[in-house]
């Protein structure tokens, strides 16, 4: 493992990224690149998303990050015995030489986005070196704590941003030079990004690449769950481990702004009508009669004067906003900064659901969480329940929170795009 650049991230006790020799399919065993990605594992969230990206390739990586079986312990054997096929297979392949991997992500529409992929020390929160944003649920947690052991693997990078400036202007150079040269891989995914993909094995360009990185911090953009995981896994081995870093894709937010986009709910068990009369004399609710296109841009204006909400899931619209100012303060804890006690994502959670709906948030039994819009108030429309549409955030909100060491209630934000699932892993045992 190449350490360079060890004893200064040390030293600053920054960002220690570590070269690691990826995983990777071999392009000659499978149908195509992009039939064998996915997105995150939390973002397969069409009704037939799973069986859509195993029916796209045989190899397709779905079968590792969410393998289907009867029981949890069943589904995490049968990820580590198709990992282990695979591997003698030759479809996945150990490339010779540990280096960091630059990432490139397009889409048609003018977004550009390049990071750096590497194996990150997982760091305590006290350090203030990675910081989160979100709770996360401790059930999803020890679900992918168990796939994690079960198959000795990282299966996908999370996504973190740091704020570049003059100190990392030579890993920005190095990124820009190599995107210049031929990749590794190139392939064009179903939702029309194009990704890109090159290691960087130079001893000297690696030195560069620390050296910068050390003298940062970064925000937890997506995976909280999984960089939990990398905690909780990272006290169960004696260190130095393997298990002491954890797989991650780090992009400079200065050069390249990520989107910020909501992350619904789905809540199962409650019919529209229900809470709609349940926010009597506690919100303002009006109906509209719209497309989703125009009910999103009215729950935008009315998120500029203060909390709002679009509740779906009966044909129709509903804008919840104005809430009653007494029931704000009898519900929202009073010990948290005024940024945070303002969040919509705050008021949903302990207003609404808390209070008004009485709807715990931590069952999946009673409510999901899902970052595709039409695919929410689908869900709501077809099931009876009730889908809650959310403005997104804005990143120096969720930034400044952050660095006080507060965090947002779970699911407040999906930053984007994320890296495509399939593309380079990281195994621990190799």
């Amino acid at each position: 493992m190449n350490t360079a650049g060890h004893s200064e991230a040390t030293e600053h006790r920054g960002l220690e990224l570590t070269p690691f020799r990826g995983l990777r399919y071999d392009p000659d065993r499978v149908g195509s690149l992009a039939a064998v990605t996915s997105p995150p594992y939390d973002v397969v969230v069409r009704p037939d998303g799973v069986h859509h990206l195993q029916s796209a390739d045989p190899y397709n990586i779905v079968r590792l990050i969410l393998p289907q079986a009867t029981t949890p312990s069943a589904r995490n054997e049968q990820a580590a015995k198709t990992l282990r096929r695979w591997l003698s297979e030759g479809v996945l392949t150990t490339d010779p030489d540990p280096g960091l991997y630059v990432y490139e992500q397009r889409d048609g529409n003018g977004m550009l986005q390049r990071g750096v992929i590497g194996a990150l020390r997982v760091s305590d929160p006290a350090e203030q070196v990675v910081l989160p944003h979100e709770d996360v649920m401790p059930h999803v947690v020890a679900d992918r704590a168990a796939l994690m052991r079960a198959t000795s693997a990282n299966l996908e990078p999370l996504l973190l941003t740091y704020r570049g400036d003059d100190s990392t202007t030579a890993t920005a150079d190095l990124i820009e030079r190599t995107a210049e040269q031929p990749p590794l891989l190139a392939t064009t995914t179903e939702d029309g990004f194009s990704h890109r993909l090159w290691s960087v094995t130079a001893p000297a360009d690696l030195t560069t690449i620390q050296s910068d990185l050390a003298r940062h911090q970064a925000l937890i953009a997506d995976g909280h769950h999984r960089w939990a995981t990398y905690r909780r896994l990272r006290t169960e081995h004696a260190s130095p481990s393997p298990w002491d870093h954890g797989l991650v894709l780090l992009v400079d937010t200065a050069r390249y702004p990520l989107r910020v986009r909501a992350i619904h709910r789905l809540l199962h068990d409650l019919p529209v009508g229900d809470a709609v009369a349940a926010l009597d004399g506690r919100f303002r609710v009006h109906r509209l009669e719209v497309p989703l296109p125009e009910a999103l841009e009215a729950l935008a204006d009315a998120a500029c004067a203060g909390n709002a909400f679009l509740l779906a899931g009966d044909g129709a619209f509903h804008l919840v906003d104005h809430p009653d100012p007494d029931l704000l303060a009898r519900t929202i804890p009073a010990d948290r900064p005024t940024a945070w006690r303002t969040l919509d994502a705050t008021v949903l959670h302990a207003t609404l659901l808390d209070h008004v709906w009485r709807i715990p948030e931590d069952s999946p039994a009673h409510i999901s969480y899902i970052h595709d819009t039409a695919a929410t108030v689908a869900k709501a429309e077809r099931d009876g329940g009730t889908a809650v549409l959310m403005h997104p955030v804005r990143e120096e909100v969720v930034r400044d929170l952050a660095r006080q060491g507060v965090t947002m209630p779970r699911k407040s934000t999906s930053f984007g795009p994320k890296p495509a699932s399939g593309l380079v892993l990281r195994a621990l045992d190799l």
